[in-house]
């Protein structure tokens, strides 16, 4: 058995270190000799500079650590003088306790039914305690998997109403992620801000075109070779947020409208897919409205 295969049977000793900062020489030995001094092995590192006026520097580490639970507090106060000296943003995480991801959903459950497939093939290292829909479609695909299933008939007329009881939900089921898997209702500023970089939705076509409704039918009418889907984080901008992923399958005149959203939604449910298990691992930094994605 391999040193990191021993690691990996071992997750609460598992955790990660994500950190932006100004680039300057010397981060990446700091950063090190830092988990070094501390007795982790650093099983994982990706960095990147940006080229651009910024000169930003950014960096993610998985690192193996004996008694990390015991050890973290200790760890966290210790890294402070580090990250003043370099101005870091930064972030640690632990691999003891799953992410508790809430999945939005409305009529179309094909995102819903990858994730859901994912999350039972293990692909996807989450707990979902609940699905919240505006429509019945998808209750008999969750309960039978014994997560709870609420529906909350949505509209823009009782848009706060609805946010409001979604809200207590998220408390008290002490939600860390969103997933809005083909969830056809706006959010409004009040909630979005409540949940800064943990609303993950899907777009039904290659942003930023045929943003807004009828995306197939007016891709059709243009013609397309194209098709995509674009997952990113949610903010109040509509469908402007922090590109996550993109993915995209050539059609060509014979593919009609029924034809192309069945394409559309195959590259959907992988590109969701990927977005979620990227932010599970903890390998996004958000930078205004860009994402740093370490593959």
């Amino acid at each position: 058995m391999s040193i990191f295969t021993q690691y990996y049977k071992e997750k609460e000793n598992i955790g990660r270190l994500l950190v932006k900062c100004p680039n300057k020489p010397g981060i990446v030995a700091a950063l090190s000799k830092f988990l070094f001094d501390h007795g982790a092995d650093i099983i994982e590192s990706s960095q990147y500079s940006s080229d651009d006026e910024s000169n930003m520097f950014y960096i993610r580490f998985e690192y193996y650590c004996e008694e990390l639970l015991e050890k973290r507090s200790q760890m966290e106060g210790d890294f402070l003088e580090l990250a003043a000296a370099f101005k870091m943003d930064y972030t640690f995480t632990y691999n003891n306790k799953q992410k508790r991801s809430a999945i939005f959903v409305s009529k179309e459950v094909h995102c819903l039914m990858e994730l859901l497939w994912e999350w039972q093939s293990g692909d996807l290292d989450m707990d979902i305690p609940l699905v919240i829909s505006n429509h019945e479609t998808a209750r008999e695909i969750v309960e039978p998997l014994g997560i709870p299933f609420y529906y909350i008939p949505a509209n823009k007329d009782i848009r706060e109403e609805v946010e409001a009881k979604q809200m207590e939900l998220m408390e008290e089921y002490d939600i860390d992620l969103l997933i809005l898997a083909r969830y056809m209702q706006i959010l409004t500023p009040n909630f979005v801000e409540r949940f800064p970089n943990q609303i993950i939705n899907i777009h039904h076509s290659f942003l930023p075109a045929f943003i807004g409704a009828r995306p197939y039918e007016r891709a059709y009418e243009r013609g397309v070779k194209l098709i995509g889907a674009t997952s990113h984080y949610v903010t109040n901008d509509l469908d402007e947020g922090p590109i996550i992923e993109q993915d995209i399958e050539r059609v060509d005149h014979r593919d009609n409208v029924p034809m192309l959203k069945k394409i559309g939604q195959q590259v959907e449910r992988r590109v969701l897919a990927r977005a979620v298990k990227w932010h599970l691992q903890d390998r996004i930094i958000v930078k205004d409205n860009k994402t740093i994605v370490f593959h």
